[in-house]
């Protein structure tokens, strides 16, 4: 096992999830890394994170009410989900198919939205469409309660195209009122009544209610529609259906994976006015997506296992959203080894950063890469990342400073103790600059085995926490 496979594991482990420290590695290693790749995406968790076992030692994590109990509860299925590739596929299509709190005052809708991510976010490209469009958070956010048979409301139509499929620059503003009144009569249950009872909050003492997807066909538009150049009595299916052939919703999701899994890329905003970072690869996904009938499932498997995702030049190139530079550090501390009520606080540390979960800034969603650092962001963001690493009353913590003792034990140098910090952390890479800013740090406290006391332990993890590479992927 060479230490570039180990740096190729460590780079994999941050992108399906949210990192993995050494002995993880070391396990997943040997499994060798096409093998783990097939396990990552073709496993089904083994230990699922019972919402029974969340309320009951925080019932406001499962609250239908709040606008972060949803958002802790996720948190926390992030950090001990055995699966975190599964939460992590959620986390993708959240930021895609952007819903919130701000307009939907309804925490379990946006939970169940999370969990059909779950459910139908590594299947059929066609299938998920048409599961967001019968998701009630999304029929609300973007009111096509409010589209009728006569009188359309185009918001959903628009985005479907422009945010959730193609992209700007591939239809016309004919497709968007075309697709609109295919989707009228997709609408939710008693729509009436919902609205007048959470208007009222007469709902209580049982919290808002779930809401569910109906169809009505009485007000469905069935008239001859022209879609994309095709003709005939479209229904949203059909609109979908149609939508899933075109190349141009190839590019746009396979641009949108390799943002996300791969390195930023500019905001979706820009994409019609700037070329992919590496268009030969969002080409190469494109092809898997027709070949695989839009499997996303398949298209991840050929990512993961590609050149482009192997090649050295990605590494450390995607700048860590709040929320998997939280869920990553806590994976690491293992503070929480139940549901807490300081869960909640840390969640909170998400949106100091910027990015407030299940409650996004606009249907754009947030815009990634460095977008995600300002002067206000990046302090929060080190401020967490520290405390939380510097604090060796954490058993996660507590590991990691047992095991640099013992491994730096017999043969101590300045190059060892730091070489083995940072395996321990998960093998990460850091320029020369941070190296030699770390020998310093390190010549200027320890001198010997003995030496590696705790708090000169702690002050050496929380400066590793504040490293440029630590806020990376």
């Amino acid at each position: 096992m060479s230490n570039k496979d180990i740096m190729l594991m460590a780079h994999l482990m941050r992108r399906v999830g949210f990192g993995s420290n050494k002995e993880e590695l070391q396990k997943y290693i040997k499994n060798g890394y096409d093998n783990q790749v097939d396990l990552i995406i073709d496993s089904e968790p083994n230990y699922e994170i019972s919402n029974h076992l969340i309320n009951r030692y925080q019932p406001d994590y499962g609250s239908p009410m709040g606008n972060t109990s949803n958002g802790a509860s996720w948190l926390y299925k992030m950090i001990w989900s055995d699966s975190p590739f599964k939460e992590k596929i959620s986390l993708f299509w959240h930021g895609i198919f952007a819903t919130g709190y701000a307009k939907l005052a309804n925490g379990i809708v946006l939970h169940d939205q999370i969990k059909m991510f779950s459910k139908f976010g590594l299947g059929n490209y066609k299938d998920l469409l048409i599961q967001l469009s019968k998701d009630p958070a999304m029929i609300i956010w973007l009111d096509n309660c409010e589209s009728h048979k006569g009188a359309v409301n185009e918001n959903y139509g628009r985005e479907l195209l422009e945010l959730f499929s193609m992209g700007t620059g591939n239809y016309t503003e004919k497709d968007i009122k075309e697709a609109s009144r295919a989707f009228t009569g997709w609408t939710i249950a008693n729509k009436d009544y919902m609205t007048t009872k959470s208007q009222r909050d007469s709902v209580w003492p049982y919290g808002r209610l779930a809401m569910h997807f109906e169809y009505k066909e009485d007000d469905h538009d069935g008239d001859e529609k022209i879609f994309l150049g095709e003709k005939g009595f479209f229904n949203g299916e059909d609109i979908i259906d149609i939508i899933c052939k075109q190349k141009a919703t190839a590019k746009f999701i396979s641009r949108h994976m390799y943002s996300f899994f791969v390195e930023d890329e500019p905001p979706v905003p820009e994409w019609p006015y700037k070329e992919p970072n590496n268009p030969k690869a969002i080409e190469l996904l494109s092809e898997v997506y027709f070949d695989t009938d839009y499997n996303i499932k398949e298209m991840l498997r050929f990512l993961f296992k590609s050149k482009f995702f192997k090649s050295e030049k990605v590494w450390n190139k995607r700048v860590k959203s709040p929320i998997e530079l939280v869920a990553g550090t806590l994976r690491m501390t293992k503070e929480f080894e139940r549901p807490d009520k300081q869960q909640s606080s840390a969640n909170s540390h998400t949106s100091y950063m910027g990015q407030h979960a299940m409650n996004p800034p606009s249907v754009e969603g947030w815009h990634w890469g460095t977008e995600w650092l300002d002067s206000g962001t990046v302090v929060e963001r080190v401020n967490f990342s520290s405390s939380k690493l510097g604090n060796v009353n954490y058993s996660g913590i507590r590991k990691i400073i047992n095991n640099v003792k013992s491994n730096t034990s017999n043969q101590y140098s300045t190059e060892s103790l730091i070489e083995n910090i940072l395996e321990e952390l998960g093998s990460i890479i850091v320029s020369k600059t941070t190296k030699d800013t770390l020998k310093d740090f390190v010549n200027s406290k320890i001198d010997s085995a003995e030496s590696l006391n705790d708090e000169n332990m702690s002050e050496l993890l929380q400066l590793i926490g504040a490293m440029p590479e630590f806020q990376r992927a």
